[in-house]
């Protein structure tokens, strides 16, 4: 009997340590042929344009490397659900896709406020957060093992706004309309920290909601306070609605300059060239046809073959991300886990972008690809870049001195 119950409990000891072993070595949203990765994004509301495409160029990436037979013969598994740019739609969206799909890993997933709302839930799971269709500085800072971004911030870019403004433009009255969330305060926290760093007080500013269609009476406000150069802090329609009020009511010497979300192919293209003018900052060019390399041009010609529409930058953001993501997932190798990818994640170095000059590197403590960004300015119905020189991160630093 005693023999008994002790192989009872030696096989039970053993049944716990095989167990504990198991969940150590292995990952939610890993089998022996699949990887379920997940995406929050807008795909039928506000800021679709971006959402939307960027669904598309993840899953178009996807598409290309299961026709090759995966990755260590795992195929990619791309669940995206709409959060239509608002906060509670997401996180019901981020528990639905951690907690029933049992995702590896989130990818893409768009908005600051929306990222920052399920983060917490990710984080309990060990859910990496990669690569956001949001510029701001939480999503990398402070350092977490679980988030990575790709491009520079909007703070930066906000910064590198105001200083053009006052050097470059000889502007001294600063102002700025920010959209009332954490996207928009980023842009706001950035201008007064620069206008403070050159010893200038703001002059007014105004702020609006990612639903308004109309910005009438911020426009006004900034006008009424002789404004010479507006910081934005928007995104792609309220870019529009407050870009063409000035100029229909007259005002057409203001200075009005955006940061990378209000980088967008349909702010340029808006009838009769009534945004030529608009300055804003960006890490690459969007695809063009009439401009493109020819790898990009037989990029773009695959895209619209596959979706029968043409690609903007945020069919651009979510390829590039996909095949990033991607590598990281082979240079894990079949031992595949959350600590697995994060270390093969860090060892990328040198990634050059797939469209445009500039190279990502990760590292340990280098958990954000690159700090560049250019000034691009709406011309004739299209972005130019009109500057050579990049924001980066040592340009910043000079900034506060």
């Amino acid at each position: 009997m005693k023999k008994s119950i002790y192989i009872t409990i030696l096989l039970s000891a053993l049944t716990v340590i095989f167990v504990n072993c198991s969940d150590t070595n292995s990952a939610q949203g890993v089998t022996d042929n699949e990887i379920k990765v997940g995406m929050h994004t807008d795909i039928s509301g506000p800021v679709s344009s971006f959402g939307k495409y960027s669904v598309d160029g993840v899953q178009m990436r996807f598409d290309e490397i299961n026709q090759s037979g995966g990755i260590n013969g795992r195929l990619l598994t791309l669940i995206a659900e709409d959060h239509q740019y608002q906060v509670p739609r997401a996180v019901q969206a981020a528990n639905k896709l951690i907690n029933k799909d049992n995702i590896f890993l989130m990818l893409g997933s768009l908005g600051t406020a929306m990222n920052n709302a399920v983060f917490e839930m990710q984080s309990e799971k060990n859910i990496p957060n990669l690569f956001p269709l949001s510029s701001a500085r939480s999503m990398v800072s402070p350092l977490n093992r679980l988030k990575f971004g790709a491009l520079s911030t909007y703070y930066d870019q906000a910064r590198a706004a105001v200083k053009y403004s006052v050097n470059d433009k000889g502007k001294d009255k600063i102002c700025v309309l920010y959209q009332d969330n954490d996207f928009g305060q980023e842009t706001y926290e950035a201008t007064i920290d620069q206008l403070t760093a050159m010893d200038i007080e703001l002059t007014e500013k105004a702020t609006n909601k990612p639903t308004d269609t109309d910005l009438t009476s911020q426009i006004n406000k900034l006008k009424s306070a002789n404004c010479e150069a507006i910081i934005m802090g928007t995104i792609v329609k309220d870019t529009i609605l407050a870009y063409t009020k000035a100029r229909q009511i007259g005002w057409d010497d203001v200075i009005i300059i955006g940061q990378v979300a209000s980088y967008h192919p349909v702010i340029a293209s808006q009838p009769n060239g009534v945004t030529d003018g608009f300055l804003t900052f960006a890490q690459f060019p969007s695809p063009d046809k009439e401009t493109c390399k020819k790898h990009v041009c037989d990029w773009i010609e695959r895209y619209e073959n596959i979706y029968g529409s043409t690609p903007n930058i945020g069919s651009a953001y979510g390829y590039m991300y996909a095949d990033i993501t991607a590598k990281a997932i082979e240079i894990a190798g079949n031992d595949l886990n959350t600590d697995t990818f994060i270390t093969a994640l860090e060892s990328i170095k040198d990634y050059q972008l797939i469209f445009g000059d500039g190279i990502l590197s990760f590292g340990p403590e280098k958990h954000l690809g690159s700090n560049d960004a250019y000034l691009f300015e709406v011309q004739n119905g299209k972005f130019v870049q009109i500057s050579d020189q990049d924001i980066s991160a040592s340009e910043q630093e000079l900034l506060i001195q």
